[in-house]
């Protein structure tokens, strides 16, 4: 992997209108963070009604939030494609999300069913760090600045721990009913996967198009640095609300 992030070293030098795109760039993808709500990440409206309400097994509607959740969930979507982003082989892909998955699965029911807290603005905020950690890796920053190389896939797995405790403390929120409670979060986590391998795909398959043209190459370190950018900003948007919040 770390022999295709240094393709993107000869992009330092970028032209006129290249700069140009990418001050463009982050400030459209500033805005469309800060546009969003915070229930836009959470459960509200009528799914935070139901959930209210809920009594008994509900697998089904229950898959389903999982995977609006998921799909919905901006901060997992942005550090998954930077995960992704220089993966060419479908079993790297399959292998580094598998570890996601595995870390975001075991904390999403520690958290719900065994009972551990944890404040969600700090667990969101470590999340935020995440996306801005990968598209550092990605733009080889690690190794250019620090001169060393993280072990990429213990960083995937771990930060998919704090991924499954935000999914967590939005739960948590609720007093869910313990009749039917098992059947119904491992339901949520299921969900959760089918949104996760819907929004994978869709991005592979743009990232595999773009992938064939000559604006990749021009423009990954770019791209990198706007999702970098898009994660600080979670971070100082989460730590502002712990401050605010006087947790």
């Amino acid at each position: 992997m770390m022999s295709m992030t240094h393709s993107i070293k000869s992009t330092r030098s970028m032209a006129p209108e290249s700069a140009t795109l990418a001050r463009l760039s982050v400030v459209l993808a500033l805005l469309a963070v800060c546009g969003q709500e915070v229930a836009a990440h959470g459960v509200s409206g009528k799914d935070a009604v139901y959930l209210q309400g809920l009594q008994g097994r509900a697998i089904v509607p229950l898959m389903y939030l999982g995977a609006k959740h998921m799909v919905t969930g901006y901060d997992h979507l942005l550090f998954l494609v930077g995960v992704i982003f220089f993966l060419y082989k479908l079993k790297d892909v399959v292998q580094y999300v598998t570890l996601f998955t595995i870390g975001h699965s075991a904390t999403l029911l520690l958290g719900v069913l065994g009972g551990v807290r944890a404040n969600p603005y700090l667990i969101d905020a470590i999340i935020g760090f995440s996306v801005a950690y990968k598209a550092f890796d990605n733009m080889d920053g690690f190794k250019r600045i620090f001169g060393f190389q993280p072990n990429t896939r213990a960083a995937v797995l771990v930060f998919g721990l704090f991924h499954g405790f935000g999914l967590a403390t939005k739960l948590q929120e609720f007093a869910l009913s313990p009749n039917g409670l098992v059947a119904n979060i491992v339901s949520f986590n299921v969900g959760v996967e089918v949104g996760q391998a819907l929004a994978l795909t869709a991005v592979l398959l743009g990232l595999t198009y773009w992938r064939t043209t000559p604006g990749f190459v021009r423009h990954a370190f770019t791209t990198n640095a706007v999702v970098m950018a898009c994660g600080f900003l979670l971070v100082g948007y989460q730590l502002s609300g712990y401050v605010l919040s006087g947790s």
